[in-house]
């Protein structure tokens, strides 16, 4: 069996002998009565960015989708496969979340990559397509003069921004919020210091406190 397989395994016969037997109850429950998750989290698929770990969630708490960057893309009626589009609309009409969290984090290779120029390749492939809807975050970050060390920090802050803007682009979510139903927050996860920033209401990011 490959390496990658045995650790799956071994993963799951770790989950089996020690978080299942306490959550045994639990697990019959959602898979009996359905998920009421009272929080959508869009997060990036990167490995060492885990909602579940940063948040100590418990199955059905969350409702989550990952893709690159964790970027919400905006409203776009033509056909294709809207995959993030699809989940943040399940999330609102059927299972009536209080809130959605939008999480960047340190370092995030979605990011580097579109401020690369992955954005403006036409050989990037899927990536390429996907990052270029932030190149107006890109192009705004860089107009900004600012050091060369802190372009990525403030450009994973500013795609989180964006995302906001974007969701509120989708009736549905608008009509959430404008009615008070619907929560929107953004947030950021240093991966280094294991430290999470909410933004405030002006789209200022502050510490949350850890105790």
């Amino acid at each position: 069996m490959s390496e990658w397989k045995i650790k799956l395994v071994e993963g799951y016969k770790r989950f089996r002998a020690g978080d299942y037997p306490e959550q045994k109850a639990l697990y019959e429950k959602l898979g009996t009565h359905g998920q009421t998750p009272k929080t959508m989290l869009i997060g990036c698929s990167d490995s060492r960015a885990d909602p579940s770990d940063i948040f100590d969630a418990y199955p059905g708490e969350m409702f989550v989708v990952r893709n690159v960057a964790a970027i919400v893309p905006p409203l776009d009626e033509t056909s294709g496969y809207h995959g993030t589009s699809a989940a943040i609309e399940y999330a609102v009409r059927n299972l009536n979340v209080d809130g959605i969290v939008v999480l960047g984090h340190e370092s995030c290779g979605g990011v580097q990559g579109c401020l690369d120029g992955m954005g403006h390749d036409d050989n990037a492939g899927y990536v390429g397509r996907w990052v270029s809807l932030i190149n107006q975050v890109r192009d705004r970050v860089l107009a900004t003069g600012h050091p060369e060390e802190e372009v990525s920090y403030q450009m994973e802050l500013e795609t989180v921004r964006q995302s906001l803007e974007n969701l509120m682009s989708f009736p549905f979510v608008r009509e959430a919020v404008e009615s008070g139903s619907l929560q929107l927050q953004g947030a950021y996860f240093s991966i280094i210091r294991a430290r999470l920033m909410f933004a405030d209401e002006k789209g200022e990011f502050q510490l949350v406190p850890e105790a």
